[in-house]
């Protein structure tokens, strides 16, 4: 593990990024008070750069992979459209259950579906074609989920794809695990799709976004 950005720089992003909505400060205490992997969360200045897009795209289907605690899809969801929907999917029971509880909370609850499973069968049940995806599950099946939603992006749709330095992992000439190995293997076969362009953001541990040609 190695500072992929100098921290005194994320310190000062983070403290000129706006403050959080009071159900996502809340979120973000209790995962880091009560979860084992609460660095899984988006943050403050993460979040805030998820909503932001949100709130340009102005989407009316937007789909998450990897909910954990809901922070991220509460953000996402901070530019739907008054008829737009937001599908959510997370594999662990215990972190949909504590997502579910803080959407409940919230005055875009309606307007959430959380879905528990495997997200590739998940994510072909769903006959939708989405505005805005993000990308923030198991790594070794990102090439999946990109193709499982690609097809059903609209055009000039975006991906938003997390974790795309792996740590910083991917930045070593001799990669080793197979999350690191996975995400490089994905950045690559994104870098030389014609399908799409691209851009990668230093928030973080990276950030890809996609936009569908």
């Amino acid at each position: 593990m190695i500072d992929i950005l100098n921290p005194l720089a994320e310190k000062y992003c983070t403290d000129f990024t706006s403050s959080q909505d009071s159900i996502l400060q809340e979120i973000e205490a209790y995962t880091n008070q009560h979860h084992g992997h609460a660095h899984m969360l988006s943050g403050k200045w993460q979040g805030k750069f998820l909503e932001m897009i949100s709130i340009m795209i102005k989407p009316t289907k937007v789909l998450e992979i990897g909910s954990f605690t809901g922070f991220s899809a509460l953000c996402l969801s901070k530019g739907l459209t008054n008829d737009g929907h937001l599908h959510t999917i997370e594999i662990r029971e215990e972190d949909a259950k504590t997502a579910k509880q803080f959407f409940e909370k919230s005055s875009v609850n309606n307007q959430i579906t959380i879905h528990i499973g495997n997200a590739i069968d998940i994510i072909q049940q769903l006959n939708e074609e989405w505005d805005l995806v993000f990308i923030d599950a198991d790594k070794v099946s990102y090439i999946d989920y990109y193709e499982l939603t690609l097809p059903r992006l609209k055009m000039g749709g975006w991906i938003l794809v997390d974790n795309v330095f792996f740590h910083g992992q991917v930045f070593s000439e001799d990669i080793t695990g197979k999350n690191a190995k996975a995400i490089d293997a994905f950045n690559k076969y994104v870098a030389n799709d014609l399908r799409v362009e691209l851009v990668m953001i230093p928030i973080r541990d990276g950030l890809m976004l996609i936009r569908k040609l």
